[in-house]
C-alpha cells in the first residue's frame, strides 16, 4: 500500500543501468536521503557491536636500534623568527638517543600523534642557556633540525615538571655534548 509506494518511487530504474556502462553497479541501489545521513544513524548504518577485528600492526619508528639513554616528559617550544614570539610544538618524553654508532641525538614526539617535534645530534657547540624568568626551563639554537621534512634551523626552549628535572637534563645533554666530541675528535 501506502507504505511500500514512495519507496519504490525512490529508486528510478534508469540510474543503475546508465552506471553499468562505465562503472559497476553499487551491490544495492543508493538511496538519495543517504547522501546526507550520518554512519551509525540510522537503520541501515553499521553495525558496531564487536564485529570489527584489529590485528596488531607493527610500526617502525626508526628508534629500535637506538639505546634510550635519558628520558622525561615535557613541552617544547620554538621561536617564530617571522611573529617574534614562541611557539607550542608538542607535548611528550624528550630522549637523549644512542645509535649502534655511538652518535647521540635529542628526539621528543608529541603525545598521542607520535610526531616529531625536535630531532637533532647533540653537537658540541650547541649551548644551552637558561630561560629568563624560570628555573626549569631551557633554550639553545640548532641548526638541521630534522623534525620536518627538510633540516631547518630553530631555536627551541624546552620545560619540565620541575628544576631537579631541568637540570637532570642539562647534565644529562652535556654528557651527551662530551661523548659527541670524543666521536669528532678520535
Amino acid at each position: 500500500g501506502a507504505v511500500g509506494a514512495p519507496e519504490t518511487q525512490a529508486k528510478p530504474e534508469e540510474a543503475p543501468a546508465a552506471e553499468t556502462a562505465s562503472t559497476p553497479a553499487p551491490a544495492e541501489p543508493a538511496k538519495e536521503e543517504d547522501a546526507e545521513a550520518t554512519p551509525g544513524d540510522g537503520e541501515d548504518g553499521p553495525k558496531i557491536e564487536g564485529e570489527a577485528k584489529f590485528q596488531a600492526v607493527v610500526t617502525s619508528t626508526g628508534e629500535e636500534s637506538e639505546e634510550v639513554v635519558w628520558k622525561r616528559r615535557a613541552k617544547l617550544f620554538r621561536f617564530d623568527k617571522d611573529t617574534n614570539q614562541w611557539k607550542e610544538r608538542g607535548t611528550g618524553e624528550v630522549k637523549i638517543l644512542k645509535s649502534v654508532e655511538d652518535k647521540l641525538r635529542l628526539l621528543m614526539r608529541r603525545d598521542g600523534t607520535l610526531k616529531i617535534c625536535c630531532n637533532h645530534l647533540v653537537l658540541p657547540a650547541i649551548e644551552l642557556k637558561p630561560n629568563i624568568g624560570s628555573d626549569r626551563s631551557w633554550v639553545w639554537s640548532v641548526a638541521g633540525d630534522l623534525s620536518e621534512d627538510e633540516p631547518t634551523d630553530e631555536v627551541f626552549a624546552i620545560r619540565f615538571q620541575n628544576a631537579d628535572i631541568a637540570n637532570e637534563f642539562k647534565t644529562q645533554f652535556e654528557e651527551a655534548q662530551k661523548a659527541m666530541a670524543s666521536l669528532t675528535s678520535s
